[in-house]
């Protein structure tokens, strides 16, 4: 989800109301996503670079990231959506990972739609935790060296009970990955799209699923 700060400085407004209006882009997304049928929706809230913003923008993301986290709740209960985690939140401190861990219990039995959110995620950071555990059970003789395989990473991944990425959507005009879900996109369709996170909508969501629909997809095949 990128844009937010240019939107809002080609605004002659704050970054954070950018922020505000990427999170208002967010409920516009997800409930596109759930009357589409899609299964699981992930969101890159906040990756560990982002770390090296400004503390004011650090705390302006945070603040509103508690606001909307309350505010949004009731929300995604009532319309079945399932709130999952991946990175690592308790770095925003010991309220705020407590607000999201009961969120996520709270809304455990929904089933409309996984809304996947990664905080404090770096997919590099992911998959060498994952080779890391993968050497600890070797170690440790749970497993044998010649029984690694792409299943056992994928098992010790934080998506291990998530579906494969179909199609990757990164929004203003920029055209890298920046850490995303490197290993889980390996057959994902990839869209770039000109608009600012901001101006993301249910109608640019479902041009995305309509784009995605004429692709031809071979997973290496031919």
């Amino acid at each position: 989800m990128d844009g937010n700060g240019r939107w809002a400085e080609r605004k002659g407004l704050p970054r954070v109301a950018g922020h505000r209006a990427g999170a208002e882009a967010v409920r516009k997304t997800m409930r596109a996503a759930a009357d589409a049928g899609v299964e699981v929706l992930t969101l890159y809230a906040f990756s560990s670079e982002n770390w090296r913003r400004s503390d004011d923008e650090i705390a302006d993301l945070t603040g509103l990231m508690r606001f909307y986290l309350e505010r949004e709740l009731k929300t995604l209960e009532a319309e079945g959506v399932r709130l999952h985690l991946i990175g690592e939140p308790e770095a925003f401190g010991p309220e705020l990972a407590a607000k999201l861990r009961r969120a996520v219990d709270r809304t455990a039995g929904n089933r409309r739609l996984t809304l996947n959110v990664a905080l404090n995620y770096g997919s590099r950071q992911e998959i060498v935790k994952a080779a890391r555990s993968v050497a600890i059970r070797c170690c440790s003789g749970d497993l044998s060296p010649a029984a690694i395989d792409e299943a056992a990473i994928g098992r010790e991944l934080q998506t291990s009970d998530l579906p494969d990425l179909d199609l990757l959507i990164r929004t203003s005009g920029e055209m890298r990955l920046s850490n995303f879900l490197l290993w889980q996109a390996a057959y994902a369709e990839l869209l770039f799209v000109d608009l600012m996170w901001p101006d993301f909508d249910e109608a640019a969501f479902n041009d995305a699923l309509s784009t995605f629909a004429k692709r031809q997809r071979r997973f290496g095949g031919r």
